[in-house]
């Protein structure tokens, strides 16, 4: 399980729980690439469901910092770990009150900047929680 921190907290209560009622098999805390030169890439959960994995990673923001200026960067390790691992499709989750550029993200905002096509899904953590339920990722 993961550590006691606002983001581990989340991912126990509400994306864990949710990917068993979608009828995934998932791990937490999975290393997923070591590539970029700034340390194990370490994504909140993976999950497996009909030989299809994904990634999921959990930014939380209660109050206003430093997490929405690390989503890019979020990105690029996730398309990096999709294009030398075996996963299909990658989700970041964006949960908390704190976020100025929330919607921003959401909203496919970084598309202009950087190649997300298809591969990476930015959600909120409420939008995730349904798909993930629905088993639809």
């Amino acid at each position: 399980m993961t550590g006691n921190t606002r983001t581990g907290g989340v991912l126990e209560a509400m994306i864990l729980p949710a990917l068993k009622q979608g009828g995934y098999g998932f791990q937490s805390q999975v290393v997923v690439g070591d590539r970029l030169g700034c340390g194990k890439h370490v994504v909140d959960a993976t999950a497996e469901k009909e030989s299809r994995s994904v990634l999921v990673s959990v930014k939380w923001q209660q109050v206003s910092g430093t997490a929405e200026q690390k989503v890019p960067f979020e990105v690029i390790c996730l398309l990096d770990a999709l294009e030398n691992g075996p996963y299909q499709k990658a989700y970041l989750v964006l949960g908390g009150e704190g976020w100025k550029m929330r919607q921003f993200y959401v909203a496919g905002g970084l598309k202009k900047y950087l190649p997300l096509e298809d591969r990476i899904e930015i959600m909120t953590l409420e939008g995730f929680v349904a798909k993930a339920n629905q088993g639809k990722l």
